[in-house]
């Protein structure tokens, strides 16, 4: 909790600071970036920071965190807490490197709030950050030792088996692991962080959902090719997978991550997705699947067309192998006499159960779309559970 007097300094500047945090961010990052070029190379995403995604969650989570702080002492927002603790682990982020981030920070909020920033009110807003920070250490702290990375090392071989193409842009990798490191488990719904060198020398990193896994233990990534246009760049990371990895090659990947994961219980379950968001969706699914359950499953799945539909014809599979499951499809491009509906995903078309458990995942227009459908359904707000690729702007 925030001491008495950083309370009413942060709870008076909280307007101001709210106001200018995005120009702070930009600072941030521009100053960081400047004197610490290799934080590119390796840990930081270089299409998050061009498009500003990333600037944009950092100024919304610190923000909502002091909020929270002031408004609301007596709660801690896990959420927000534990969505940024798992992906710093998926990429390495380290308690050793919160004090750099604090100095640019701080620089930053100098140099756009000025005279603003009394000392007393560097003071106040320190606390925050360091209530903040080690709430974030101490939840990476265990993520690590539970994966195994402070004895193994964060990142590990995988080799490529098998490279399946599911749709004209879109491929799937079915992955083994390349040494006799033990592997740490995953549960359905979970990500990995993959690094690769680029031609320019500079190392990237990005998340995939585990899209499959078999009794082997084998597991599976699925890569849309992210073409980029005018207003938002190609993804460098997709693309050279797409293009030079083949069965055979070495992968370089993370421990298992993110907060978003199916539920042991025995609740109905709506699984639903959009476009590329169906990954984590099919991994719940062949779970489910292989424990035989007989949990209520509602499959949901909005696409432009049949065509675009990545693991239709698996996530179908799998549903029939379900005996209380179903499945409803929405496309923009619906062919006539299909099952799908035309248009996009309408969740408030269908008969939810009580006790409903949700979990989404797509684009962001389609997570606040189906959200809105759940809670009006009567759905708690506890209950619907959302992954998005890339920064969380909605949930900071």
């Amino acid at each position: 909790m925030l001491s008495a007097s950083a309370a009413e300094t942060v709870r008076a500047t909280l307007p101001a600071v709210g106001k200018a945090i995005d120009e702070v961010a930009r600072v941030f990052y521009r100053t960081m970036f400047t004197d610490h070029p290799k934080l590119l190379d390796g840990l930081f995403n270089r299409g998050n920071q061009a498009t500003g995604e990333q600037r944009a969650a950092l100024a919304g989570s610190v923000v909502t965190f002091a909020r929270v702080l002031v408004e609301r002492p007596g709660e801690r927002p896990d959420a927000l807490l534990g969505r940024i603790a798992h992906k710093h682990v998926s990429v390495g982020v380290r308690k050793d490197q919160y004090p750099l981030v604090q100095h640019y920070l701080f620089q930053a909020l100098r140099q756009v709030l000025g005279p603003a920033v009394t000392p007393a009110v560097a003071e106040a807003w320190a606390e925050v950050y360091w209530l903040m920070a080690h709430s974030l250490i101490a939840v990476e702290e265990r993520l690590y030792a539970r994966s195994g990375a402070d004895r193994y090392g964060q990142w590990r071989p995988w080799r490529v088996e098998q490279r399946v193409t599911e749709t004209p842009g879109t491929v799937s990798f079915w992955l083994a692991p390349a040494d006799e490191t033990p592997v740490p488990g995953f549960r359905p719904g979970q990500y990995v962080s993959v690094a690769v060198d680029l031609p320019d020398g500079t190392r990237q990193l990005r998340q995939y959902s585990l899209s499959g896994a078999s009794p082997e233990g084998r597991r599976r990534i699925t890569v849309r090719r992210v073409t980029g246009d005018a207003a938002t760049p190609a993804g460098e990371v997709s693309e050279l997978l797409h293009r030079e990895v083949r069965a055979g090659d070495i992968l370089q990947l993370s421990a298992p991550a993110g907060d978003i994961a199916l539920d042991e219980g025995g609740a109905p379950v709506l699984l639903a997705s959009a476009g590329i968001g169906i990954t984590p969706m099919a991994g719940m699914l062949a779970h489910l699947a292989a424990a035989r359950s007989r949990r209520r499953v509602i499959a949901v799945h909005a696409d432009r067309s049949e065509t675009d539909h990545v693991l239709r014809e698996e996530q179908a599979r799998l549903i029939a192998g379900l005996p209380e499951a179903e499945l409803h499809l929405w496309y923009e491009e619906c062919a006539a006499g299909g099952t799908a509906l035309p248009g996009r995903c309408d969740l408030s078309r269908l008969e939810l159960p009580p006790g409903l458990v949700a979990y989404l995942c797509g684009p962001v227009p389609f997570l606040k779309s189906a959200r809105e459908d759940l809670l009006r359904a009567g759905v708690a707000p506890r209950d619907v559970h959302y992954e998005v690729f890339g920064p969380d702007l909605g949930l900071a």
